[in-house]
């Protein structure tokens, strides 16, 4: 009687022994799995995220001033500019040998006038980025030597607002809506 109460309180045969640890390897591949899953869950969080905010960032275009020709003189950069849209966040890029060329911003009568400003306000890196940060009209010019005013090196374009995609901005939740009209005073609660 002895022993029969000794294997039931000890597991000592090599069958209870196994199934313990196939209990055991069964609790590790649950506990695995639902790691996996939380993991899995914040994942697809983070990638919700890049793909409501990307499409924002791919709208920008970066547009090499003069196309192959680059910022030179004896080129028409009115019919270079003629039916582009520039928008806020696009980049407009200056390419010319260093020296040769420089870029200013000015206003509407310095460009007609070909006026340049202080030489401290020149870009002259030979590959000038400007991002458009703001939309309406902008104008540049070369201010070395006569370049303006003899050569037309001179560009001036206008700015849009930027648009969004389609998807980018989605419309308010009903709750939301109907919630914010009802307490206009008091914010709602968002879950996350």
């Amino acid at each position: 009687m002895t022993l029969f109460i000794n294997s039931l309180s000890y597991p000592c045969n090599k069958y209870q022994d196994f199934s313990n640890r196939i209990a055991i390897f069964v609790s590790l591949l649950i506990f695995i799995y639902i790691v996996t899953l939380m993991a899995f869950s914040r994942v697809f969080v983070v990638f919700m995220v890049i793909v409501t905010i990307v499409p924002k960032f791919n709208s920008a275009k970066e547009f090499i001033v003069g196309d192959d020709s680059g910022w030179t003189i004896n080129f028409d950069y009115k019919a270079w500019a003629e039916g582009k849209d520039f928008q806020v966040g696009d980049t407009l890029v200056f390419n010319y040998p260093v020296g040769v060329h420089n870029v200013f911003r000015v206003n509407g009568t310095d460009f007609q006038n070909c006026s340049k400003p202080p030489l401290s306000e020149a870009l002259r890196s030979g590959n000038d980025k400007i991002v458009l940060a703001t939309p309406g009209r902008k104008w540049y010019i070369c201010g070395v030597a006569k370049h303006c005013e003899n050569a037309n090196q001179k560009l001036f374009i206008n700015v849009l607002p930027q648009t969004q995609s389609p998807g980018a901005a989605p419309a308010p939740s009903p709750i939301y809506t109907k919630f914010h009209s009802s307490r206009a005073s008091k914010r709602p609660f968002i879950f996350w």
